[in-house]
């Protein structure tokens, strides 16, 4: 506590009453930059602690599957609406559910490179043992390429049924869902099984479900049957002008190859090829269940050494082609708008399409940072985590309204989590949708 006599008799010769009450004024202006920042730093510190990638991975070592990795069944806790605020409308994407690989290349070329090296006696034990399971599975692999499997039903099942009951409110007097998917089969399969689960948990929804080119703009704007066509630029990560300091973990592929196969002379792959198929199968088992079958042949853990550098990649490829994704967010932002001013009667609005849309949408829409673009590649795993783009990976955008506020309240949640958007906000993890809408129309806007 500062204690000053203003009457004291040497006080004219040391300080000034109005400089004394400046410096006052000074420090505690200070004081409270210093409080605002040692704060900020905590919850900076925090955020980054309960998230951290690394972490995730030794709970889960199966994410780093990244976008192979099979949707969690996994449920959260949902942060209390403010005061009077009620959920009225969901706006979603969904990505496809688990499938099996999503070109018969894979299937192909390990049937020929297996087949080759039994002939010719260059397998292992081990690689005899997963010739036997691969060539008793490859009718089913073959016959399967692409297409949903059961797991990725149920998962499509479980989001609908956790979107129901976390939001009630917006569901349960019934009314009209309109859902629209992409033109590929495992998506409009997805679209039913989500659909489906709704009608499930109230009969009295109305679902329209639509796949067609006249809606691919607000699903895949970049498919070629789209009849709408966009020439919207690619963006360049700044990490990739420093990939160079990144020190790659290697020699994975070749040490997998090496337990199956005594030589790879005379085959029709090398080493580091055919390790990269057996990864790819192997990533992908769970999600066509027939996990176990390549236990003897790589592990989780391995695969876990290498996901930093994975990851990198990953940013790479969901970064470049972020700005084609505009229209589904401009989607996103006129039918909400037509729910708001009440020229639409939608409960919710529902897309169902791929990692290739979802991943660059999460970027465009920075949803948990994914828009920061580090120039420092150490720093990439902080800001997007491949997994984020799983098989059924989805974001929802949930609306709320209070009868007393004019204001209306967004939620973002990233495969069912809380998530945090660019967009300031001092009731986290809700925000105005006055200055969401404006924020990312901008955002639209600077890019055209």
């Amino acid at each position: 506590m500062i204690i000053c006599n203003f009457e004291a008799d040497n006080y004219q010769n040391t300080l000034t009453k109005s400089d004394f009450y400046s410096l006052l004024l000074i420090y505690s202006t200070m004081r409270k930059i210093i409080s605002t920042l040692f704060l900020v730093l905590i919850a900076l510190t925090a955020f980054g602690q309960s998230n951290s990638a690394m972490d995730q991975l030794k709970k889960d070592p199966r994410k780093a599957y990244g976008m192979d990795y099979p949707y969690s069944f996994e449920t959260y806790k949902m942060t209390k609406a403010p005061k009077g605020y009620k959920p009225f409308y969901i706006s979603h994407y969904g990505r496809h559910g688990s499938r099996y690989y999503w070109t018969d290349q894979l299937y192909k070329d390990l049937d020929k490179v297996f087949t080759a090296a039994h002939e010719k006696h260059l397998l292992t034990s081990e690689g005899e043992a997963f010739y036997k399971k691969f060539m008793a599975l490859k009718e089913e692999l073959m016959t399967g390429v692409s297409e949903l499997t059961q797991l990725g039903w149920d998962q499509h099942q479980y989001i609908a049924r956790t979107m129901y009951n976390n939001f009630p409110e917006v569901f349960k007097k019934g009314g009209n869902v309109y859902a629209i998917s992409s033109l590929t089969g495992r998506c409009v399969i997805s679209m039913a099984s989500f659909c489906q689960e709704l009608t499930q948990c109230n009969p009295k929804l109305e679902i329209r479900e639509q796949s067609s080119r006249f809606t691919l703009d607000g699903v895949v704007p970049t498919d070629r049957q789209n009849p709408i066509k966009h020439n919207y630029p690619r963006a360049k990560a700044k990490y990739e002008k420093n990939q160079d300091q990144f020190k790659k973990i290697e020699g994975l592929r070749e040490k997998v190859a090496s337990r199956v196969l005594i030589s790879t002379d005379s085959l029709p792959k090398n080493a580091h090829q055919i390790g990269s198929d057996l990864l790819n199968l192997y990533t992908s088992l769970p999600n066509i269940n027939h996990e176990g079958m390549m236990d003897n042949i790589v592990s989780d853990e391995e695969i876990v050494k290498e996901w930093e550098g994975s990851n990198l990649g990953s940013y790479s490829w969901v970064f470049s082609p972020q700005y084609q994704m505009i229209p589904i967010l401009e989607d996103v932002i006129k039918k909400a708008d037509a729910v708001i001013d009440g020229s639409s009667d939608h409960l919710s609005d529902l897309r169902f399409g791929h990692d290739t849309c979802l991943g660059p949408l999460t970027v465009l829409m920075g949803i948990n940072g994914a828009d920061l673009d580090p120039e420092d590649p150490y720093e990439v795993k902080n800001c997007y985590q491949n997994w984020e783009t799983c098989k059924g990976s989805n974001f929802q955008l949930v609306f709320y309204k209070s009868k007393k506020g004019k204001d209306i309240l967004v939620k973002c949640l990233l495969n069912g989590c809380e998530a945090k958007l660019p967009i300031a906000t001092d009731q986290y993890p809700y925000y105005k949708w006055s200055e969401l809408r404006r924020f990312y129309t901008d955002r639209c806007n600077s890019v055209k």
